[in-house]
């Protein structure tokens, strides 16, 4: 099984345009298949879908059982000189995959202005809620607390962009909310371009599922204190990154996995 969504990691997903990092690819699918392991169950929640590369994931890793639901404002682009809607190439995206995208289960709109129970009236309480939205303060903050209130108690967050210095706003926002909420939250991971939050009476189980899932030995795991929390943090070395690249410029992309073993 991990094989398979391994070789959808490195080879299929990459044909989407995107931002996930296979670091981050890697830690969604420990994390939600350990949710899937537990019975820890509940939505899947994204703001910030772009042509869709995360959504299709969570839909590999999830399967059809589960219900995803995808927030974006779905702005127009321009591409090969006609006029192309983002919702369109991420409505194909899901065609030529074969995981077709629940068109019932989006919302095209600002998320500064959903309430919970926009969420969970249609995919009840969320396992997973991945914040990759607006990058202003304003946006930070407003889909923090709407993540929040829409979690389960077993609930993740994932916040993209946490420490970009392009984004210095994302960093003030995420670290605003976590000191505010210390007695409730904790960090249990951090990559290059993510933050994972949970409760604290979940702290341990997850930093247990990262410690321990074969998929993320790959990378050094570094303990790190962070607002009162233990994080561990995945460290990607140059070397190996620019590996990567390389390979998956030269047209390696199937063989890409092995560097991540």
């Amino acid at each position: 099984m991990n094989g398979d969504i391994r070789k959808f990691i490195f080879k299929d997903l990459q044909t989407v345009e995107g931002y996930i990092d296979p670091p981050d690819a890697l830690v969604f699918l420990a994390l939600l298949q350990a949710q899937n392991t537990h019975g820890l169950s509940g939505g899947v929640a994204e703001i910030g879908v772009f042509y869709g590369r995360s959504y299709f994931l969570y839909r590999k890793v999830c399967g059809d059982k589960e219900k995803i639901l995808a927030i974006d404002l779905f702005d127009i682009d321009q591409s090969g000189g006609e006029t192309v809607t983002q919702y369109d190439r991420f409505i194909e995206n899901g065609e030529r995959l074969g995981l077709p995208v629940d068109q019932d289960l989006v919302i095209c709109g600002d998320s500064t202005q959903l309430r919970p129970t926009d969420i969970t009236e249609k995919i009840g309480t969320t396992r997973f809620f991945s914040i990759d939205g607006g990058h202003m303060l304003h946006h930070v903050t407003s889909d923090s607390v709407l993540a929040l209130d829409a979690l389960a108690p077993h609930g993740i967050i994932a916040f993209d962009d946490t420490f970009n210095p392009a984004w210095p706003e994302v960093t003030v926002g995420v670290t605003d909310f976590l000191r505010e909420r210390q007695d409730e939250l904790a960090t249990l991971c951090m990559t290059k371009y993510k933050t994972y939050v949970c409760r604290k009476e979940f702290h341990d189980f997850y930093c247990r599922v990262i410690d321990e899932a074969p998929d993320l030995m790959a990378f050094d795991h570094i303990k790190t204190d962070f607002l009162g929390s233990k994080a561990i943090r995945l460290h990607n070395p140059m070397a190996r990154r620019m590996v990567y690249e390389m390979m998956v410029r030269s047209g390696m992309r199937s063989l890409s996995e092995r560097v991540y073993r």
